[in-house]
């Protein structure tokens, strides 16, 4: 929505007490924008200690889903709702670093637990591995819009990742089916045009 220059001025004639009551207003019916301005303004954590403490909150969560890897379904919603963290601490802090490592964090943890992965049934975990193949994408395309100056910081992280999907037998044939190529897993083989080839596979009825 854009506003005009006569709203803008009859905001700017407000006086100092019903903006303060304004904005008050707002902050209660925006969370979000609220956790973002405390951060920006008198949070005294800086955003790699705040990147620090959600690795450990994933860690912890994705330990306490895997009491539910029996029931792929609910293992889903509770690893979406880990996300859903990430995405609200990558809101508030704009760590574009964080986006990148922190999902590739929830990933390799999600995999730690793979000798159980292994035993459920490809149908019972297929929804899960596809979401975890497009994380893994998503988070390779965002690499390239970084400086070039942090890509080797997840060189390591993306070649965990790497080994242990190819020692998961039903992720491993998706990835390959879904025409995942595994010579991405160098940041400094990230294809230039991945994102438009993202858009023809899926074109094809791929990664859904």
């Amino acid at each position: 929505m854009e506003y005009s220059k006569e709203f803008k001025a009859a905001l700017s004639n407000f006086s100092s007490i019903e903006k303060d009551r304004l904005i008050f207003r707002l902050l209660k019916k925006d969370k979000l924008l609220s956790k973002k301005l405390y951060f920006e303004l008198i949070d005294t954590e800086t955003t790699d200690q705040k990147r620090a403490q959600m690795e450990e909150i994933i860690k912890e969560k994705v330990l306490f889903a895997s009491k539910y890897l029996s029931n792929p379904k609910y293992f889903l919603v509770l690893i979406r709702k880990i996300s859903a963290e990430i995405t609200e601490h990558i809101k508030v802090t704009t760590d574009k670093f964080g986006e990148v490592s922190l999902h590739l964090f929830l990933i390799n943890k999600i995999l730690d637990h793979n000798s159980q992965l292994s035993h459920q049934r490809f149908d019972n975990v297929y929804k899960l591995y596809l979401y975890l193949i497009n994380k893994l994408i998503k988070a390779l395309l965002t690499i390239k819009k970084l400086d070039e100056d942090y890509w080797m910081e997840f060189d390591e992280p993306l070649e965990e990742l790497e080994n242990k999907i190819k020692i998961n037998h039903y992720l491993q044939k998706l990835c390959i089916n879904n025409s995942f190529d595994f010579n991405w897993m160098k940041s400094d083989q990230i294809p230039e045009n991945l994102d438009l080839m993202i858009k023809e596979i899926k074109s094809q009825g791929f990664l859904k």
